[in-house]
């Protein structure tokens, strides 16, 4: 990070809101690293969470503060199911504490890092605020100056509150996440929630045995009122009961809040049950969380039989985003969308091959959709957050601007462009900027605007990651494998550059129909660049490999020609080890 200027310089002209938070948080992760990593640092390799999950976790705690906590545990939760279930959930699965490698720069992983702070949080919820921070103080106290392992750590913990982690210990240990459902039975006043947890088996853990589970629930009555507050139950068993007494009517569970546990949860409600948490549930995280699942059920349902988007979804969405009483930066959240890779490994959990084109096609439809049923709505917001005053890398005006591009997005939709045009045309800030460009380039209006941009930015080279990293994303599907291969022949393109290697590449391999074209022109363009790379960067060619993980939840003719590509690759004479080592185990599935 000390040679990678784009995680220490920003300016409100140059780098967008999500450039200075993520700058913000770059920073304090690698000071807190004085302490948790550097003061304490590991005995080997194989202790590398004990500073970067940790490390991680400080670093989210310190956001939390400096901006939403509500955001900022949403936005998390969205990268570990983006990259590390797929890890979990594949070839690549390892547990937090790998116990064998070929090569340690291929263990700086989702797991290591995000998974390991997510054990973390598990671990200070299970004891409490004060007696991990106790245990913390001792930490510190009794390492200082020393090279330590997990059970150093965990040791700490048992010292100062007495608790046997021996069985929360296998969070280190095992692979894999945990599938969790949850039943009800109601009777007389009484709700018992049946809880059942399996870990899949990998290659890394052949016969998982049960985690401990912090389950945090909470109870919201057919009023709206919260009849039980959060109660975070400690499950310890593969099946599990647990009960609430007391209770007039019967509530709807509010389960699993704040995501208090990196586990997939089954919950068995109903569409009707989902609009009522929806509406009315305390905790941000399962707010949000199940209009996620409502989203879900309408895309998926979009998907597999032709059906219209969910009517009360949007309904639900719509007062959400109209509550003036809400933050602006959690209202924006609930705009978002599943993503398309996340809508393909559900389909392939249950059973279903995934369809790249169909999957694109219904999130459009979905949008749209969006587009029509908050039409009277979105001017208000896009005009009532959009900020006059100076640029101010704060969480109030960063989140003002997320809400109000977040419906211009929708309002390019049935406008033409002409306010995304007006926006860029009056931008002086990059936040701004570069989301009047994405707009502009996704209605078919970007021509001029992205000549204009690259005149304006040529020279600064973090700007210009945007620039290329934009088109890619932006790109139709049946374009982009064309797009990405006219970038790369751009003269700016400089492959040996990571950044920009990232932006063009690293873009091409999330942009989910594009690169699973069903040509297969995908795999081969990114195949070819990974072989040129190697030699150059290996460690950077290893992570990009990681694009390939998924290959076995496609159809035949796309898996036939993903092997093929992964052969190629590994023919390749002098290939790097840690390439070598990425590819075995991807294509050993």
């Amino acid at each position: 990070n000390i040679f990678n200027s784009s995680a220490v310089l920003a300016s409100p002209e140059t780098s967008t809101d999500m450039n200075f938070e993520r700058i913000e948080a770059i920073i304090a992760h690698e000071y807190f690293h004085n302490w948790t990593g550097n003061r304490i640092t590991c005995r080997d390799w194989f202790q590398l969470c004990l500073k970067e999950g940790l490390t991680v976790y400080r670093d989210s705690q310190f956001t939390s503060d400096m901006r939403s906590a509500a955001v900022k545990r949403i936005g998390d939760v969205i990268d570990l199911r983006a990259r590390q279930f797929p890890e979990d959930q594949g070839p690549l699965a390892h547990p937090v504490r790998p116990e064998s490698f070929q090569e340690i720069n291929n263990f700086y992983t989702a797991t290591v890092y995000e998974k390991g702070a997510e054990v973390i949080g598990m671990l200070k919820l299970l004891v409490g605020d004060a007696a991990y921070s106790k245990a913390l103080d001792l930490y510190f106290d009794r390492h200082d100056g020393q090279a330590c392992t997990i059970e150093d750590w965990l040791q700490v913990f048992e010292d100062t509150t007495g608790r046997d982690l021996g069985q929360f210990k296998r969070w280190y240990s095992q692979a894999g996440t945990p599938q969790l459902s949850v039943t009800e039975s109601w009777d007389h006043g009484t709700l018992t929630l049946h809880f059942k947890q399996h870990t899949p088996a990998s290659a890394a853990t052949a016969d998982p045995q049960p985690y401990v589970l912090p389950i945090a629930v909470g109870l919201i009555g057919q009023d709206g009122d919260e009849v039980h507050e959060t109660t975070v139950l400690e499950m310890t068993q593969a099946e599990q009961s647990f009960v609430f007494d007391d209770l007039g009517t019967r509530p709807v569970a509010s389960v699993l809040r704040g995501f208090s546990a990196p586990v997939v949860l089954t919950q068995d409600l109903s569409d009707a049950d989902r609009a009522h948490l929806l509406a009315h549930d305390t905790d941000p995280f399962n707010r949000w969380e199940q209009g996620r699942m409502l989203a879900y059920g309408s895309l998926l349902g979009m998907i597999r039989e032709g059906k219209a988007p969910n009517k009360d979804w949007l309904a639900g969405i719509r007062a959400v985003i109209g509550d003036e009483t809400l933050d602006p930066a959690y209202r924006a959240l609930m705009l978002g969308l599943p993503s398309q890779s996340d809508l393909a490994r559900a389909l392939s959990e249950a059973g279903d091959t995934p369809d790249p084109d169909i999957i694109y096609a219904a999130t459009e439809a979905t949008r749209a959709a969006m587009a029509d049923a908050f039409a009277d709505l979105l001017p208000t917001l896009y005009r009532r957050h959009t900020v006059d005053a100076p640029f101010e890398p704060n969480a109030k005006q960063a989140g003002k601007r997320a809400l109000s591009n977040a419906a211009l997005s929708l309002l390019t939709r049935n406008d033409d462009g002409v306010l995304a045009q007006e926006q860029y045309d009056a931008a002086d800030n990059m936040t701004q900027q570069l989301s009047a460009l994405a707009n502009l380039v996704r209605a078919g209006r970007g021509n001029k605007a992205v000549e204009a941009f690259e005149a304006q930015w040529k020279a600064d080279r973090l700007v210009m990651d945007k620039w290329f990293g934009l088109q890619v994303m932006e790109a139709d599907p049946e374009d982009a494998h064309e797009v990405v291969e006219t970038l790369t022949k751009h003269p700016d393109f400089n492959w040996k550059n990571p950044n920009r290697f990232r932006a063009v590449l690293g873009a091409f391999a999330a942009h989910h129909a594009g690169f699973h074209h069903a040509s297969g022109a995908g795999y081969r363009l990114l195949a070819d660049w990974l072989i040129q790379l190697d030699p150059v960067n290996p460690q950077t060619t290893a992570r990009m490999c990681t694009a390939f993980q998924t290959w076995k939840r496609y159809d035949t003719d796309r898996q036939d020609m993903i092997k093929a590509e992964l052969d190629r690759i590994l023919s390749q004479p002098g290939l790097s080890r840690d390439t070598t080592e990425m590819l075995t185990r991807i294509r050993g599935a």
